[in-house]
């Protein structure tokens, strides 16, 4: 496997296949997509180090720890964090020990640590990160997208994909429309240093909910504090955080050097369509909402997997410019059930008494067995099904992460799937399908598996003969007693066949056990 940029990169060093504006977790997580495929990425971000002010998102949910996993690099995560077997779903936690998977538990771990350890791996797949520079502006042609930076300068790529956040350059510049609904409500968030002990743990009171609890940086607390009132997106001052304070707890706890202090609302809004032709959104360009139950960078590194092995397949002439359009059809309609979700929280958040009633029957309906595995799996990213047809129950959901005896001996599913590759796996027994016209891009895996299959919030399904398993881990295709369909659902994802040669098909695993 090639991790070095591809010969294309023998161009002038201010050219690049793709130009990724932003180097947050979505825009890192792209980044090693494209260059396990081998494609010549860069990352524009405006920051000038890895530092980032305050501690920010707080967790990793469970598809997304599949994800990494999936990658092989999911350790490197679980070892820094700490594991929770619940998501948060306001007015519950939801327990998640139950769910079948390798990982059923939340992870906490802040943001600073996810960016860091994602930069140290795309860093390893030799990406270069183009820091303290910000992309302003572009003009895109039948060719390629002129990048315009900060300082004068300029890149060409053949695609620019914005991961710049809720304030997109890239989406305003580009004129991708933003509908949505404006704040009904604001919160205050700091972290900062308190001379005298704080009330740890949650509260609620008239105006809603408040917490305060350890902060990712030692010495210090964060603490998140509803507003009375709407207040504008404008930074809060220590004055502000003090009031909010007083009024909250009667004092402000000896509230003294700050390190992040912000506010935000419960702003809900969705781009348009994530592509206008060679340029693209993920992550927070795409879609903004209140952070309750922690979706949003889950959300984006999901998005950025989804789009990473498209985009590469379409950069290296692989599949036609059209599979960039699955992107839209499959990432929008799961940001919209996020965007939907955490409305609905917020919702449920409010202090009267009706909004209290209606809380307390949720956390009824949400302790029976089925409603909880139910809801849990949609926050936890395990209830995403692409609308790939009618057919299996695998068709279009994630690849449970079996354990398989092949030729080459025990393997995991996910490990199959670390260098980004598409995956057909065959439990027939029969002789090998006709792929030949893609062997050079899809692996062939014979193997055996014991045990049932078991999916998330559905429960056990029925065993299929073979399945076709995209890079990002979802099922294109499943056979049941004969290979119909195969070839069409080869084409779609994976571009048309290639010419027939003599080459083996590039597995170490394509033999039956």
């Amino acid at each position: 496997m090639n991790h070095q940029p591809s010969s294309n990169a023998a161009r002038k060093r201010d050219q690049h296949a793709v130009v990724i504006a932003g180097g947050g977790p979505t825009g890192l997580m792209l980044a090693g997509e494209l260059a396990l495929a081998g494609v010549d990425a860069v990352i524009v971000e405006r920051r000038a180090s890895e530092q980032l002010e305050g501690s920010r998102a707080g967790g990793l949910h469970v598809r997304t720890i599949e994800v990494l996993d999936q990658r092989g690099i999911a350790e490197r995560f679980v070892l820094q964090g700490t594991r929770h077997p619940v998501v948060h779903a306001h007015p519950a936690q939801l327990d998640i020990s139950d769910t079948p998977t390798r990982h059923p538990y939340t992870l906490g771990l802040w943001q600073g640590h996810i960016e860091r350890t994602l930069a140290a791996w795309v860093g390893e797949l030799g990406v270069p990160i183009l820091r303290g520079r910000e992309v302003v502006g572009f003009v895109q042609d039948d060719d390629g997208v002129e990048v315009r930076l900060g300082d004068g300068t300029s890149l060409r790529a053949r695609y620019l994909v914005g991961c710049d956040g809720g304030r997109s350059v890239v989406r305003k510049a580009a004129g991708i429309g933003f509908p949505g609904w404006d704040a009904t409500r604001s919160w205050l968030i700091a972290e900062t240093r308190m001379s005298d002990e704080p009330a740890w743990g949650m509260r609620e009171d008239a105006i809603g909910t408040h917490g305060i609890g350890k902060s990712g940086t030692d010495g210090f607390v964060r603490l998140v504090l509803t507003e009375r009132e709407l207040a504008s997106e404008g930074e809060p001052t220590l004055r502000d955080i003090s009031d909010a304070l007083v009024a909250v707890y009667g004092t402000d706890f000896g509230l003294h050097d700050p390190i992040w202090m912000s506010r935000f609302n419960d702003t809900t809004r969705q781009a348009a369509t994530y592509r206008d032709r060679r340029v693209l959104l993920a992550g927070d360009a795409a879609h903004v909402h209140p952070p309750v139950g922690g979706q949003g960078l889950n959300l984006g590194v999901q998005d950025a997997v989804n789009l990473g092995w498209k985009l590469a397949q379409v950069v290296r002439g692989a599949a036609p410019e059209g599979l960039l359009d699955t992107y839209h059809a499959e990432r929008h309609a799961v940001g919209a059930r996020v965007l939907r979700n955490t409305m609905a929280q917020v919702a449920l958040g409010r202090s009267d008494e009706r909004t209290k009633a209606l809380a307390a029957v949720m956390v009824e309906l949400l302790g029976a067995d089925d409603a909880r595995r139910a809801f849990a799996a949609e926050m936890s990213g395990l209830a995403i099904r692409y609308d790939l047809g009618e057919g299996h129950p695998l068709l279009g959901r994630r690849m449970p992460d079996l354990d398989l005896a092949t030729q080459g001996g025990a393997l995991r599913t996910y490990t199959l799937l670390h260098e980004a590759r598409p995956l057909l796996l065959d439990f027939s027994g029969r002789a090998a399908p006709d792929i030949a016209g893609w062997r050079d891009r899809v692996q062939y895996v014979a193997a055996r598996c014991e045990g049932p299959w078991e999916l998330p919030a559905i429960g056990t399904v029925p065993a299929p003969g073979s399945v076709l398993v995209r890079p990002d881990g979802y099922v294109a295709w499943v056979g049941e007693g004969s290979h119909e369909g195969l070839a069409e659902a080869l084409a779609t994802w994976f571009g048309p066949a290639a010419a027939r040669s003599s080459r083996r098909m590039r597995s170490g695993h394509d033999s039956a056990p």
